[in-house]
């Protein structure tokens, strides 16, 4: 058993939306192929992935680095102690070869793709769904039949109204969210207050509103949306400064009473614990961490942020995997996470769930296809599959 080859692809998302920060009509996403010898129905396994959203594609260092080292492994060492099957610890451990120690978000982002590629690889040849795998790994067997899922919306558009984002999140609700998620930086403090008034005024009994500042703020700013928002009653307000900016997290946190959601932008283990240690957030308050897996060196590595996170007494429904895709999805059922992003509609072929995806009461019904399910994706697959051929 060994992995025949490894391909990579650079995809524009082909997206005009913006936040507050950036908009994505320059952004690219790696998509990734790992091609192993084992076959089924007639086919060589093949493991997908692409690099989640926001961050642009980062081949260059996968051809260079990354998977050269995994090609020229011994294939037995790069199989899991029964050679049934492939070992994504030991080939996280190989692509690290000869890494120095900090600078995550350099390799962090190639890594975690190409990882979380070769674990799409290892459900398919298990012939099991990911989330089953990873719950018999990580949580004890405890297989999830659904999901709940809130709506990353409420973008910035040329010419866009408050009656066109009512018009937007309504189209939300009525496919079956309960949670919706809105942007918030891009205008003056009292227009994007009125944004929010004016999203939260429609909402029904028993739904949420969040909003996300997308690390805009410096502190006179932070603070002041702080304040201002704090007489809404929000899920949570996520983002609002670089997460790295501990000092003034903590400050945030001191003045703003709903709970804080940040770590989309963290890539490494060691930064998640400085963030839970220096930055003011609370399990108690029910401030929420969402580390992009497929951005920080992959689902094993995840593995050991939640551990970390176990031993800081954050619970596992306070986790909210960043990205709103197929692969999030599956991390957030396997692991028994508090729930995942969805992107229905936006990032071009890359937002979004299975074409056949049940949305009921802001829960979505898992797939028992095999492996993370890109294949029920068909606009998805295709590029995936042209990859591969």
């Amino acid at each position: 058993m060994r992995i025949v080859d490894i391909r990579e692809t650079a995809i524009p998302l082909n997206s005009t939306l913006a936040n507050s920060s950036i908009d994505f009509s320059e952004m690219t996403t790696s998509v990734v192929a790992v091609i192993t010898d084992v076959m089924r129905n007639g086919k060589p396994v093949t493991g997908f992935a692409f690099n989640s959203t926001g961050r642009y594609a980062c081949g260059a260092q996968m051809r260079a680095r990354f998977i050269p080292r995994l090609l020229k492994a011994d294939a037995k060492s790069l199989l899991n102690a029964a050679g049934d099957n492939f070992a994504p610890e030991k080939i996280l451990a190989v692509m690290m070869r000869n890494e120095k120690s900090g600078g995550h978000s350099e390799r962090s982002v190639g890594i975690g793709t190409i990882e979380v590629a070769v674990w799409d690889a290892v459900a398919k040849i298990a012939e099991k769904p990911l989330h089953v795998v990873l719950a018999e790994r990580y949580n004890g067997g405890k297989i999830a039949a659904k999901v709940f899922c809130y709506v990353g919306a409420g973008w910035y558009a040329p010419g866009k109204t408050t009656r066109d984002l009512q018009d937007e999140m309504r189209r939300h609700l009525d496919a079956g969210y309960t949670m919706l998620k809105m942007k918030v930086g891009g205008m003056a403090l009292a227009s994007d207050l009125a944004r929010v008034e004016a999203v939260q005024s429609m909402l029904p009994k028993g739904g949420w509103l969040a909003v996300d500042a997308n690390s805009k703020f410096g502190r006179d700013e932070a603070l002041s949306y702080a304040r201002g928002l704090a007489p809404f009653a929000l899920r949570w307000f996520e983002e609002p400064c670089d997460p790295l900016d501990f000092a003034l997290l903590a400050e945030i946190a001191a003045v703003y009473e709903p709970p804080l959601s940040t770590g989309e932008n963290l890539f490494s283990t060691q930064d998640v614990e400085n963030l839970v240690r220096f930055g003011g957030l609370k399990p108690q308050r029910h401030d929420v961490i969402q580390v992009d897996p497929p951005q920080a060196y992959g689902i094993v590595q995840y593995a050991r942020t939640l551990d970390m996170l176990a031993r800081h007494q954050w619970p596992r429904s306070l986790m909210f995997p960043h990205g709103g895709n197929q692969m999030s999805l599956a991390i957030a059922a396997g692991f028994g996470l508090g729930g995942a992003e969805s992107y229905p509609g936006v990032f071009g072929d890359f937002g979004g769930f299975a074409d056949d995806a049940a949305l009921e009461g802001g829960y979505l019904t898992l797939s028992e296809r095999p492996g993370i399910g890109f294949e029920g994706q068909s606009r998805l697959y295709r590029i995936m599959h042209e990859l591969a051929a």
